[in-house]
């Protein structure tokens, strides 16, 4: 037995009565006093297996109940092979694995990647693991929206008739593809985001009442858990499905924060509206929407920040399908500068309708190379990056002038803006701020990453810590260049810069 890797007992009989998602077979394993009480499943052929993932080192201790009875033993040893870290798990606005491992994915979005054909799956996957992405946003039931119209070969489950399906009869053909994708990409380092619910549906799915949804997360629980490359999101534009109510919402998370023993990630992707990402059992911020809302979203739940969507390079006719290569990397950049976590997305024209994004296939975008670019320096930095705060006046602030208690010299701009109500002063503030800034990360005084984005800037400067030196370097984000500029600098130091559209400045500390 393997830490952080899955471990299983088979087990071999007649096939279940009544149901085969939810089972009489459960087991305890114990390893010296972290016990965890887990289901087993059944896995069609008069198979029936239960899967662990050890957590920690050491000897486990384990015993199986129900429809098999059997107990034993296992030692569980480090695992070395450099790629297996265990869960991935929130720290702070930050990430780290279970190993104490930095954590910083890259993602990309291929929803119904494992609702295509044998050799499509196969060629995406391979996609994958050669590009820079180490995360993916896939769905667990197919897609049906422009672009994404095809009848996939099999479902999660069976088909009751044709007005709707069998919950209690899952698909094992299915089940077997995407636990064989789970693998492999977890072999590769690649977490795999798992979408449960989503509303671009007309099969049903997106309709299930309580008593389909809950057998359905039963057996993805006991099936999928004990992938350590596993996440979990309860949807994708969760608030576009009419059919399920707040009360289902909080049913679906509760039942999965209960019956998933090892705590996974955790979210739920919206629209329009947010899902409440202060909820206990939510890990991180899933998002849709302007990059530079990163900082807020920190700010707020004190939670790490993952830009799930924020636009697609590509060329289709939708407004989010459009973006230039550049558009994308200047969001990515944003994104991470401030802390947060972006997911690229390919929408590009297709004659048979393979667009990344929905199908996946092959990479056809000038992005990818640049992110993997970005990928690399953020990897280099020796800790997570925070924002530095903008130094533009904020509504707060502007609130003190007005009750006398903030005695900055008022400026022509301040007292304009104390001529409008509140609401009015803390818009414009807003939108001044994003149109203007700098947005500048660190990790404390060991690192500073500055990114001038769409602004020209002919001559710029940083304001460093004066109890380091500091080597700075200009990097272009488009040519994927780097240039040392200075070393042994601190204090506020002013420098030349290209002038020109997406350039970023890094200031590493030499001592």
């Amino acid at each position: 037995m393997f830490q952080y890797e899955k471990f299983e007992l088979i087990f071999h009989g007649e096939e279940p009565q009544g149901s085969w998602s939810v089972i009489d077979l459960q087991a305890v394993f114990t390893c010296e006093e972290t016990e965890k009480k887990i289901f087993g499943f059944y896995a069609g052929n008069g198979t029936y297996i239960v899967r662990y993932l050890p957590q920690h080192t050491g000897l486990v201790q384990w015993e199986v109940s129900g429809l098999f009875t059997a107990r034993g033993q296992e030692e569980c040893v480090s695992c070395q092979d450099g790629t297996h870290h265990g869960l991935v798990k929130p720290s702070g606005t930050s990430l780290t694995y279970e190993d104490g491992t930095m954590c910083r994915p890259f993602g990309t979005t291929v929803y119904a990647m494992m609702h295509q054909s044998k050799e499509l799956i196969a060629q995406t996957i391979e996609t994958i693991k050669k590009s820079p992405f180490d995360k993916v946003r896939t769905c667990m039931f197919p897609k049906h929206y422009i672009f994404n119209e095809n009848e996939p070969e099999r479902f999660a489950f069976e088909k009751k008739d044709e007005r709707g399906f069998d919950f209690h009869r899952p698909c094992f053909a299915f089940w077997d593809a995407f636990e064989e994708m789970l693998q492999t990409l977890g072999d590769s380092g690649v977490e795999v985001d798992l979408i449960l619910f989503h509303p671009y549906d007309w099969w049903g799915f997106s309709r299930m009442t309580r008593a389909e949804y809950l057998p359905y997360l039963h057996y993805l629980l006991a099936r999928f858990a004990a992938y350590s490359n596993v996440w979990w999101s309860l949807a994708n534009e969760y608030d576009c499905m009419e059919a399920f109510k707040a009360e289902d919402w909080e049913c679906i998370e509760g039942f999965i924060a209960e019956n998933d023993p090892y705590g996974h990630m955790l979210s739920c992707h919206h629209m329009l509206q947010n899902y409440d990402f202060s909820r206990t059992d939510i890990t991180h911020c899933s998002i849709q929407g302007d990059v530079t809302n990163v900082e807020k979203y920190m700010e707020r739940y004190h939670k790490p920040v993952l830009m799930d969507e924020f636009g697609y390079e590509g060329n289709i006719f939708c407004h989010w399908g459009h973006l230039s290569a550049f558009e994308l990397v200047h969001r990515f950049w944003m994104c991470c500068v401030l802390g947060g976590y972006g997911t690229h997305g390919e929408t590009f024209m297709d004659d048979k309708d393979i667009l990344w994004w929905g199908k996946g296939g092959t990479l056809k975008g000038e992005s990818p190379e640049r992110i993997a670019f970005l990928k690399e320096i953020i990897r280099e930095l020796p800790g997570a990056l925070e924002p530095v705060p903008a130094d533009f006046i904020t509504a707060e602030k502007l609130e003190d002038m007005r009750k006398g208690l903030y005695q900055e010299e008022q400026t022509d701009f301040t007292r304009a803006l104390l001529q409008r109500t509140p609401e009015e002063a803390a818009h414009i503030i807003e939108g001044i701020t994003r149109d203007t800034r700098i947005y500048t990360g660190h990790c404390g005084e060991k690192a500073y990453l500055a990114y001038y984005g769409r602004h020209c800037t002919a001559v710029g400067d940083l304001e460093l810590p004066k109890n380091h030196t500091y080597c700075i370097e200009v990097i272009d984000v488009w040519e994927m260049t780097r240039k040392t500029i200075a070393t042994g600098t601190c204090g506020k130091v002013e420098f030349t810069l290209p002038g020109k559209e997406g350039i970023a400045v890094l200031a590493v500390a030499e001592n």
